[in-house]
């Protein structure tokens, strides 16, 4: 580990691990203050494209931060033969991802769904702003601090849109997370900054229906396939209650075509967004007696007691007779019930090659 680093940080206990390395607590030698250490193991990345992310994450992880309160803040970056390590805001409490499975399957309530959706487009607006796209968008990067205040986390899928000249570069590859890519992602065009916008939509879409994802399938071949056919459903089992406002947001959200699809500033200036809505630490504290064992790479997905095929799968959950199994599915081999299930296409993937 660096000299350096040991000389201006206290490391501590380690309170994550990923693919790629590991996050340990750390303290300032000079105020006290602790952070997060986020620490990447270069030999881990045997991929072009994640050594590349690695190599730039501290500078568009600074570009899009910014001092937005909505977007975790790096402090410091240290980079040794062996690894490259970043100085975080440390942030402890559950992420949404874990708010979401807390709640066994019951949609957030518009008003906290809409604050929610506020806090992270206004993130991503500040990303786009600083000429950086996220292009990982998840409820598992969505973290809160003590007082509730949602933060948009980890930019090692993030890249600068914006050139040196300040021209508009068009971005490429498979990055993100299956459920939540966009259309022009998984059919491999080149695409920009509105990824982000997509699946900011597939959160919203989540809040609302209780955690399922607009767009799946069994495999991420099919969850792949779902996405690139963009056929966005309102299961009126799950949608009868859903203003009509929610809806049409969620619509232009989730537009295949990017010429119609909202930016992340046209995200906050609808009405639904306008209109009035509970704050997140509101919700936070609403949540806080909901406990959820964390585990990384926790895979999620709809498994339905019907045929496999998608379309199948979404005619029976529609029917009012519609059973459904509901379960985690754990690295480990751990499982547990929820009123709601899940099977593969929560995981990361850069590059897949399906």
């Amino acid at each position: 580990m660096s000299g350096t680093l040991m000389r201006d940080y206290e490391i501590g206990e380690e309170i994550g691990r990923g693919r790629f390395g590991v996050v340990r607590r750390c303290r300032s030698a000079a105020t006290g203050v602790e952070f997060a250490l986020k620490s990447i193991e270069k030999c881990l990345l045997a991929d072009a494209v994640d050594r590349e992310c690695a190599e730039r994450e501290a500078k568009v992880h600074h570009l899009a931060a910014s001092g937005n309160p909505h977007v975790v803040q790096i402090h410091a970056a240290y980079e040794d033969e062996a690894w490259v390590h970043l100085v975080v805001e440390l942030l402890e409490g559950p992420d949404l991802c874990e708010r979401i499975a807390a709640r066994a399957g019951t949609p957030f309530a518009e008003p906290e769904a809409a604050a929610l959706v506020a806090s992270l487009a206004e993130a991503v607006a500040a990303c786009h702003r600083g000429g950086v796209a996220h292009r990982d968008v998840k409820p598992d990067n969505v973290l809160f601090d003590a007082r509730g205040r949602l933060k948009l986390a980890d930019f090692g899928s993030a890249e600068c849109f914006v050139g040196d000249s300040g021209d508009r570069v068009p971005m490429n590859g498979i990055v993100g997370t299956p459920w939540y890519v966009a259309p022009e992602v998984v059919v491999g065009r080149a695409y920009g900054e509105k990824v982000d916008v997509w699946s900011l939509g597939v959160v919203m879409y989540m809040l609302l229906a209780g955690g399922l994802p607009p767009f799946y399938g069994e495999t991420v071949a099919e969850t792949f396939e779902a996405v690139s056919r963009a056929n966005l459903r309102f299961p009126p089992r799950l949608f009868r209650s859903v203003s009509p406002a929610a809806k049409d947001l969620l619509r232009r959200m989730l537009c295949k075509d990017v010429s119609r699809r909202f930016s992340a500033d046209q995200v906050l200036r609808h009405p639904w967004i306008t209109s009035g809505a509970m704050s997140p630490a509101e919700g936070a504290t609403r949540d806080a007696s909901l406990s959820v064992e964390r585990h990384d790479d926790t895979l999620l997905a709809f498994r339905a007691k019907v045929p496999s095929e998608p379309d199948a799968a979404w005619r029976c959950f529609e029917s009012p007779h519609a059973t459904w199994t509901p379960v985690i599915c754990l690295p480990l081999g751990k499982a547990c019930a929820l009123p709601w299930a899940l099977d593969c296409c929560g995981s990361q993937l850069k590059n897949a090659g399906v």
